[in-house]
């Protein structure tokens, strides 16, 4: 019999900057191998360097199979997304897809 494999939720900080995006690598790769659910409800201001680590991300839970979504997104962290040219609607919980 297969083991249930859990799902983690990862809450984004306040500021994702240069400072904070090998912080955000190290989190992304201790749940790597489950289901993985992004709070970012809390963001206030996005580098484009940790946008790259979540999209990073995001390929290779779609590669490892599991399921990889934002279930809250701040404006701030929606906007900035959309400013570097990052799409990241395919990603959203369908309760917060507009």
């Amino acid at each position: 019999m297969a083991a249930k494999k859990s799902g983690k939720t990862l809450n984004l900080a306040a500021v994702l900057d240069l400072n904070e995006a090998s912080a955000l690598r190290d989190k992304l790769i201790s749940a790597r191998g489950s289901d993985l659910s992004i709070d970012a409800s809390a963001v206030e201001r996005l580098g484009g360097l940790c946008a790259q680590v979540l999209m990073a991300a995001a390929k290779t839970w779609n590669e490892d199979k599991h399921s990889f979504t934002f279930t809250k997104a701040s404006d701030a962290f929606h906007k900035t997304m959309q400013l570097v040219g990052v799409d990241i609607d395919h990603l959203l919980a369908k309760e917060i897809r507009q």
